[in-house]
């Protein structure tokens, strides 16, 4: 007695295997300003990027000196989010710290 699956039927057994595409990446910058403080600043790196507070430091004076600082690459969504937050904290706290992105 042969019975058919219904899960499994000869359309999806012919069917080649698509290959998944990578997800492009989106660089995230923080932008200097003339009134966010660098306490503040290294505060959005170690709770939104989550970066290490030497590191943290370290773009923030990148920032500072620059005009710009690369805080991380990440998939588009994310990337979105981060900036989102960032965006959200600063305006909570007064700051007009700001954010970019970029096609990697």
């Amino acid at each position: 007695m042969s019975t058919v699956n219904p899960k499994y039927s000869e359309d999806t057994a012919t069917k080649e295997r698509q290959d998944t595409k990578t997800p492009s990446l989106y660089r995230v910058f923080l932008l200097n300003d003339d009134y966010t403080t660098m306490e503040f600043v290294i505060h959005v790196l170690e709770k939104i990027f989550h970066k290490q507070p030497p590191e943290a430091m370290r773009i923030m004076l990148h920032v500072h000196k620059n005009g710009r600082g690369l805080a991380g690459i990440y998939t588009k969504d994310i990337a979105e989010t981060k900036i989102a937050s960032v965006h959200e904290l600063a305006a909570q706290t007064k700051f007009p710290l700001k954010c970019s992105m970029e096609k990697e």
